[in-house]
């Protein structure tokens, strides 16, 4: 059997469901999409290749055009390896409060990487005003450069990308077996985009919604830490494209809860992942273990990217 692909865009999309039994070893089964193997190595490399292609198709990006985004890394990261094999330069901005080890992927890939300097975050604490201020300097960079915005924060693209391709993998494999899902939410596309089709399967699956203590404005609460270690994730704002009904709970996680499971998962697992893939990790197991799903529910969440990037 031939196994090559004709590209490292055939790596997208397709990744594999693996069942945390020695995390949590049951009755209640906790499955996971392992996206951090991905050649850009994170969920983001979906989205990427979604916005790319749509904005292609309906004439916004021409051939060899510039691409402009502002990112925590992931999104730039899975941008650079899409924008390499279809041919068009990258620019990102990036608050400086990330993780170098972002920036020094991007910059691997061959993106132009502007650093923005944080406006009250801290290193490897980034706030919604640090997001601000970079996705101005993004917008700025587009129209001088005549670049397509990618805008991942407002792109129905990036939606799309997991309502038509991560949720039906997910439903392909588990069916009606699932009880629930569990998913950080950052720009929204992974949680709003995988909710609204298994909703539609099955209306009763319960799907929460990760955020970090302290930062739980999705939850409807005050903002008292907006420095926290789920890059990606809990910038205090509401998302654009947020979509409140989908929403069954909340689930906060602290930054010492993040950490030990990250630790849990690289001992009892193998798996050496990013802090809010352990933030999603964690909240299944609270959820789980909260009793509201029963005796042995299935509980979907996502493995966001590999800890090789902190």
């Amino acid at each position: 059997m031939d196994s090559k692909l004709d590209s490292a865009l055939a790596m997208i999309g397709g990744t594999p469901l693996l069942e945390l039994g020695r995390l949590h070893p049951g009755p209640a089964r906790i499955v996971a999409k392992a996206e951090f193997v991905q050649p850009g190595g994170s969920v983001k490399d979906r989205a990427a290749l979604r916005v790319i292609r749509d904005a292609r198709a309906a004439g916004l990006l021409a051939p060899g055009q510039p691409v402009v985004e502002m990112t925590s890394g992931n999104m730039g990261a899975g941008l650079a390896v899409v924008c390499n094999v279809l041919g068009h330069p990258l620019i990102v901005t990036i608050p400086r409060g990330n993780s170098r080890g972002r920036a020094r992927m991007l910059q691997a890939l061959g993106a132009e990487v502007v650093l923005v300097d944080q406006v009250d975050g801290s290193e490897g604490h980034v706030t919604g005003a640090d997001i601000a201020a970079a996705t101005q300097q993004a917008l700025e960079l587009a129209r001088d450069r005549d670049a397509y915005y990618v805008d991942q924060f407002n792109n129905p693209s990036c939606i799309r990308a997991h309502e038509e391709g991560t949720a039906p993998e997910i439903w392909e494999s588990v069916g009606e077996r699932l009880d629930a899902f569990v998913a950080a939410v950052g720009t929204g596309g992974t949680f709003v985009g995988v909710s609204r089709f298994l909703k539609r399967m099955k209306p009763e699956v319960v799907c929460a919604a990760v955020e970090p203590r302290g930062a739980e404005v999705l939850a409807g609460k005050s903002i008292s830490k907006s420095c926290h270690l789920l890059q990606g994730t809990g910038y205090g704002i509401l998302p654009p494209q947020w979509d409140a009904s989908l929403a069954d709970s909340f689930i906060a996680v602290s930054d010492h809860e993040a950490m030990t499971c990250r630790e849990m998962l690289a001992q009892r697992e193998g798996l050496h992942l990013g802090y809010s893939a352990a933030a999603n990790v964690w909240a299944a197991v609270k959820l789980v273990e909260s009793g509201r799903l029963g005796d042995a529910p299935t509980v979907a969440t996502i493995l966001c990217d590999t800890g090789l990037k902190y």
